[in-house]
Protein backbone atom coordinates (compact mmCIF):
# COMPACT_ATOMS: atom_id res chain seq x y z
CA UNK A 1 0.00 0.00 0.00
CA UNK A 2 1.39 3.61 -0.68
CA UNK A 3 1.50 5.40 2.47
CA UNK A 4 1.36 9.47 2.39
CA UNK A 5 4.87 9.95 3.00
CA UNK A 6 5.05 8.09 -0.29
CA UNK A 7 2.86 10.00 -2.26
CA UNK A 8 4.39 13.15 -0.83
CA UNK A 9 8.11 12.23 -1.63
CA UNK A 10 6.21 11.52 -5.44
CA UNK A 11 4.25 14.92 -5.33
CA UNK A 12 7.43 16.49 -4.48
CA UNK A 13 9.64 15.01 -7.32
CA UNK A 14 7.12 15.82 -9.98
CA UNK A 15 7.28 19.35 -9.06
CA UNK A 16 10.40 19.60 -8.77
CA UNK A 17 10.84 17.93 -12.50
CA UNK A 18 8.06 20.47 -13.77
CA UNK A 19 10.26 23.59 -12.08
CA UNK A 20 13.56 22.08 -13.43
CA UNK A 21 11.83 21.89 -17.06
CA UNK A 22 10.20 25.05 -16.73
CA UNK A 23 13.09 26.94 -15.76
CA UNK A 24 15.34 25.61 -19.15
CA UNK A 25 12.74 26.48 -21.22
CA UNK A 26 12.57 29.59 -20.07
CA UNK A 27 16.31 29.78 -20.68
CA UNK A 28 15.93 28.67 -23.70
CA UNK A 29 13.32 31.06 -24.76
CA UNK A 30 15.56 34.05 -23.57
CA UNK A 31 18.19 32.99 -26.37
CA UNK A 32 17.26 36.01 -28.43
CA UNK A 33 18.96 39.47 -29.14
CA UNK A 34 22.46 38.33 -28.88
CA UNK A 35 25.09 39.51 -30.87
CA UNK A 36 25.69 37.93 -34.40
CA UNK A 37 29.11 36.73 -33.06
CA UNK A 38 27.75 35.32 -29.99
CA UNK A 39 25.41 32.78 -32.83
CA UNK A 40 28.22 32.20 -34.80
CA UNK A 41 30.19 30.70 -32.17
CA UNK A 42 27.58 29.20 -30.59
CA UNK A 43 26.49 27.48 -34.31
CA UNK A 44 30.25 26.12 -34.82
CA UNK A 45 30.40 24.80 -31.08
CA UNK A 46 27.33 22.90 -32.29
CA UNK A 47 29.02 22.03 -35.73
CA UNK A 48 31.87 20.84 -33.85
CA UNK A 49 30.21 18.65 -31.39
CA UNK A 50 27.53 17.08 -34.27
CA UNK A 51 24.40 18.80 -33.57
CA UNK A 52 23.65 19.64 -36.77
CA UNK A 53 19.86 20.01 -36.07
CA UNK A 54 20.93 22.97 -32.78
CA UNK A 55 22.99 24.46 -35.31
CA UNK A 56 20.43 24.68 -37.77
CA UNK A 57 17.96 26.91 -35.31
CA UNK A 58 21.03 28.55 -33.89
CA UNK A 59 22.13 29.77 -37.67
CA UNK A 60 18.22 30.61 -38.09
CA UNK A 61 18.19 33.13 -34.92
CA UNK A 62 21.77 34.71 -36.86
CA UNK A 63 20.01 35.10 -39.99
CA UNK A 64 16.99 36.68 -38.42
CA UNK A 65 18.20 38.97 -36.05
CA UNK A 66 21.59 39.88 -37.94
CA UNK A 67 20.46 39.12 -41.91
CA UNK A 68 23.31 41.48 -43.30
CA UNK A 69 25.90 40.56 -40.75
CA UNK A 70 29.52 39.58 -42.58
CA UNK A 71 29.00 36.12 -40.48
CA UNK A 72 26.30 35.14 -42.49
CA UNK A 73 28.21 33.81 -45.59
CA UNK A 74 31.04 32.07 -43.84
CA UNK A 75 28.11 30.57 -41.57
CA UNK A 76 26.60 29.28 -44.19
CA UNK A 77 29.82 27.95 -46.06
CA UNK A 78 30.35 26.27 -42.43
CA UNK A 79 26.85 24.67 -42.35
CA UNK A 80 26.80 23.15 -45.84
CA UNK A 81 30.46 21.21 -45.41
CA UNK A 82 29.09 20.18 -41.75
CA UNK A 83 26.16 18.17 -43.85
CA UNK A 84 27.92 17.37 -45.98
CA UNK A 85 30.04 15.35 -43.34
CA UNK A 86 26.91 14.09 -42.17
CA UNK A 87 25.97 12.84 -45.62
CA UNK A 88 22.65 15.12 -45.50
CA UNK A 89 23.32 16.21 -48.71
CA UNK A 90 19.98 17.78 -49.04
CA UNK A 91 20.08 20.09 -46.52
CA UNK A 92 23.52 20.67 -47.88
CA UNK A 93 22.09 22.03 -50.83
CA UNK A 94 19.24 23.91 -49.49
CA UNK A 95 21.76 26.12 -47.78
CA UNK A 96 24.33 26.03 -51.05
CA UNK A 97 21.20 27.26 -53.37
CA UNK A 98 20.83 30.01 -50.54
CA UNK A 99 24.15 31.48 -50.59
CA UNK A 100 24.78 31.19 -54.64
CA UNK A 101 20.88 33.19 -54.49
CA UNK A 102 22.04 35.43 -51.89
CA UNK A 103 25.88 36.34 -52.47
CA UNK A 104 26.22 35.58 -56.09
CA UNK A 105 29.20 38.09 -56.73
CA UNK A 106 31.18 36.76 -53.36
CA UNK A 107 34.62 35.66 -54.27
CA UNK A 108 33.72 32.78 -52.70
CA UNK A 109 31.25 31.58 -55.28
CA UNK A 110 33.07 29.55 -57.33
CA UNK A 111 34.14 27.02 -53.53
CA UNK A 112 29.98 27.32 -53.38
CA UNK A 113 29.44 25.90 -56.69
CA UNK A 114 32.64 23.18 -56.45
CA UNK A 115 30.87 22.32 -52.64
CA UNK A 116 27.26 21.85 -54.55
CA UNK A 117 28.70 19.53 -57.06
CA UNK A 118 30.54 17.85 -54.85
CA UNK A 119 27.37 17.48 -52.77
CA UNK A 120 25.84 15.88 -55.80
CA UNK A 121 28.95 13.78 -56.45
CA UNK A 122 28.85 12.10 -53.64
CA UNK A 123 24.59 12.11 -52.91
CA UNK A 124 25.08 9.67 -56.33
CA UNK A 125 24.70 6.06 -54.80
CA UNK A 126 22.72 3.79 -56.91
CA UNK A 127 24.38 2.99 -60.17
CA UNK A 128 21.25 2.33 -62.21
CA UNK A 129 18.67 4.69 -60.54
CA UNK A 130 20.58 8.39 -60.59
CA UNK A 131 20.27 9.52 -64.41
CA UNK A 132 18.42 12.69 -64.20
CA UNK A 133 21.41 13.72 -61.18
CA UNK A 134 24.01 12.25 -63.11
CA UNK A 135 23.31 14.64 -66.53
CA UNK A 136 22.40 17.06 -63.74
CA UNK A 137 25.52 17.56 -62.45
CA UNK A 138 27.64 16.98 -65.18
CA UNK A 139 25.58 19.67 -66.82
CA UNK A 140 26.71 21.90 -63.48
CA UNK A 141 30.62 21.05 -64.09
CA UNK A 142 30.57 22.38 -67.60
CA UNK A 143 28.97 25.38 -66.26
CA UNK A 144 31.69 25.95 -63.56
CA UNK A 145 34.73 24.93 -66.02
CA UNK A 146 32.65 27.70 -68.47
CA UNK A 147 32.66 30.22 -65.68
CA UNK A 148 35.66 29.81 -63.31
CA UNK A 149 38.88 28.58 -65.61
CA UNK A 150 41.36 30.05 -63.47
CA UNK A 151 39.58 28.18 -59.57
CA UNK A 152 41.96 26.07 -57.14
CA UNK A 153 38.97 23.37 -57.05
CA UNK A 154 39.42 23.08 -60.97
CA UNK A 155 41.63 19.65 -60.59
CA UNK A 156 38.80 18.32 -58.09
CA UNK A 157 36.11 19.43 -60.74
CA UNK A 158 37.51 17.29 -63.56
CA UNK A 159 38.11 14.09 -61.29
CA UNK A 160 34.33 14.03 -60.45
CA UNK A 161 33.36 15.26 -63.83
CA UNK A 162 35.58 12.06 -65.38
CA UNK A 163 33.45 9.46 -62.48
CA UNK A 164 30.37 10.69 -63.59
CA UNK A 165 31.28 10.36 -67.41
CA UNK A 166 32.18 6.58 -66.68
CA UNK A 167 28.70 6.19 -64.64
CA UNK A 168 27.16 7.38 -67.43
CA UNK A 169 28.55 5.36 -69.74
CA UNK A 170 27.97 2.24 -67.32
CA UNK A 171 24.29 3.38 -66.91
CA UNK A 172 24.06 4.10 -70.97
CA UNK A 173 25.70 0.28 -71.68
CA UNK A 174 23.04 -0.69 -69.44
CA UNK A 175 20.02 0.76 -71.27
CA UNK A 176 21.50 -0.75 -74.10
CA UNK A 177 21.71 -4.36 -73.26
CA UNK A 178 18.27 -3.93 -71.88
CA UNK A 179 16.88 -3.08 -75.33
CA UNK A 180 19.36 -5.54 -77.23
CA UNK A 181 17.55 -8.41 -74.77
CA UNK A 182 14.17 -6.82 -75.48
CA UNK A 183 15.11 -6.85 -79.26
CA UNK A 184 14.95 -3.25 -79.90
CA UNK A 185 18.07 -2.77 -81.76
CA UNK A 186 17.37 0.72 -82.96
CA UNK A 187 17.43 1.75 -78.97
CA UNK A 188 20.09 -0.42 -78.07
CA UNK A 189 22.18 1.34 -80.81
CA UNK A 190 21.65 4.61 -79.74
CA UNK A 191 22.62 4.45 -76.26
CA UNK A 192 25.64 2.15 -77.54
CA UNK A 193 26.45 5.46 -78.97
CA UNK A 194 25.85 7.19 -76.39
CA UNK A 195 28.21 5.00 -74.33
CA UNK A 196 31.22 5.86 -76.92
CA UNK A 197 30.27 9.90 -76.45
CA UNK A 198 30.83 9.33 -72.83
CA UNK A 199 34.17 7.73 -72.82
CA UNK A 200 36.14 6.55 -75.46
CA UNK A 201 36.18 3.08 -74.29
CA UNK A 202 34.58 1.75 -72.25
CA UNK A 203 36.08 -1.38 -71.45
CA UNK A 204 38.32 0.74 -69.35
CA UNK A 205 35.97 0.87 -66.82
CA UNK A 206 35.36 -1.36 -63.98
CA UNK A 207 32.27 -1.92 -62.82
CA UNK A 208 31.41 -0.91 -59.37
CA UNK A 209 31.06 -3.77 -57.06
CA UNK A 210 26.94 -3.47 -55.79
CA UNK A 211 25.76 -5.66 -52.64
CA UNK A 212 23.39 -8.42 -53.41
CA UNK A 213 20.49 -7.33 -51.89
CA UNK A 214 20.74 -3.89 -53.96
CA UNK A 215 21.59 -5.59 -57.03
CA UNK A 216 18.22 -7.11 -56.85
CA UNK A 217 16.38 -3.83 -57.52
CA UNK A 218 19.62 -2.41 -60.13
Amino acid sequence: MITSFKIKNILLASSLVFIFTACSSKKEAAEYNKPALYWYNKMVTQITKGDLDEADDTYTSLESEHRNSPLIPTSILILVNGHIDAEEYALANFYLDEYIKRFALSKNIDYARYLKIKANFLGFRYQFRDQALIEKTIEEIEEFKLRYKSSPYMPLVDTMNARLYMAKALLDQEIADLYKRKDKEKAAAIYNEKVKESWINPEEIIEPKVPFYRSIFE
